[in-house]
């Protein structure tokens, strides 16, 4: 079975930097799409054009340049707390499923990430419910001053219960979301390997297209839920035209029937072509990103000779860790490492 491997020449310190600076970079870049997906989720893209590029330009048009950008301040501000949290998650989820032999499966494994990433986003859930509401107000108008502001208002408005409204979609689209994540691994890795049997490892090339294509079947059959939960979401009574939804509901069950209802089932996909063209770019500049800070680190620990490439520096053991390299290179540097001369 091919496997992703740890570096274990970058620190904990130094992965959670570069998947920090990675995660953050490809959100900001793929932001505009987010937009044009929660509005066509929430009901406020509606218009003349249609298309995945309508509801951006109309925003654009309304409220300036600055309204693609609409909630990426605080989806970035999450990311650090949220996989902090999922790391966490993961790690006692893979010893919980791992068995006494220390071999854990692969539906077991992605159980496990299902899982961990299930926990992360309910612990971290009121901020991707502020980030839905700032992206759905109107910046000319708005009803929120910015983060803080939105949570103490949706707070004192409408309850603490209200910043986990559609929480419960959270759960039951990770359902649809670990079937299909097995579904496409099974198959890719058949595809991979080929006549020549299993590989222990996969290429970057493989890995790329790997994530991407696990996101898109994923997605694609998670997707209604996370229709129905910006909906609920969005919809508030203190809100301009209730938050711009284009339904009225009383419940998750309820906001799946009067979807249907009014504009057909495919409508619980509307916003999906705008998910999908984000994919492409947002692990493309996230593995880039990536691999750009990892060299950055293991020039910093001595590994290779360039932040550039990732020529190996000679004579170093790859296989230390970085406190290990620190500490041979000390011990080597304060003359402790002098041959014995042979004396009569």
């Amino acid at each position: 079975m091919a496997t992703w491997r740890r570096d274990g020449r970058l620190t904990g310190g130094q992965r959670l930097l570069c998947a920090g600076a990675a995660g953050t970079l490809s959100l900001t870049v793929t932001a505009p799409l987010e937009l044009a997906t929660v509005l066509a989720q929430v009901g406020g893209a509606r218009g003349p054009a249609r298309g995945p590029w309508a509801a951006g330009l109309r925003a654009w048009r309304a409220e300036g340049p600055r309204a693609l950008w609409k909630g990426n301040a605080v989806a970035c501000l999450r990311l650090f707390p949220c996989s902090a949290v999922q790391l966490a998650a993961y790690r006692k989820f893979v010893m919980l499923f791992t068995d006494d032999l220390g071999h854990i499966s692969q539906w077991s494994s992605i159980m496990a990430g299902s899982l961990a990433g299930m926990v992360s986003t309910i612990v971290m859930y009121p901020t991707d419910l502020i980030k839905t509401r700032l992206i759905v107000q109107n910046l000319l108008e708005p009803s929120y001053r910015g983060i803080l502001h939105a949570f103490s208002t949706v707070y004192q408005q409408e309850g603490f219960l209200a910043l986990y409204r559609g929480v419960s979609l959270t759960v039951l689209g990770a359902l649809p979301f670990s079937a299909g994540s097995l579904l496409v691994y099974i198959n890719l890795e058949k595809l991979w390997n080929g006549p020549r049997g299993p590989r222990d490892r996969f290429s970057p090339l493989q890995n790329f297209a790997n994530v991407c294509l696990a996101a898109a079947v994923t997605q694609t059959l998670s997707f209604p839920f996370d229709t129905v939960k910006r909906k609920m979401q969005a919809q508030s009574p203190h809100l301009p035209q209730h938050g711009g939804v284009d339904v009225h509901f009383s419940g998750a069950v309820d906001c799946f029937r009067q979807i249907v209802k009014a504009q057909g089932v495919l409508a619980l996909w509307n916003g999906l072509t705008a998910n999908l063209l984000k994919i492409v770019p947002y692990f493309g500049v996230m593995f880039g990103t990536f691999e750009f800070c990892k060299r950055i680190c293991l020039y910093q620990n001595g590994y290779i000779v360039s932040p550039l490439s990732y020529k190996l520096t000679p004579g170093v053991d790859q296989s230390l860790k970085p406190q290990e390299l620190r500490e041979f290179k000390k011990f080597f540097k304060t003359g402790q490492l002098k041959s014995k001369k042979p004396t009569l």
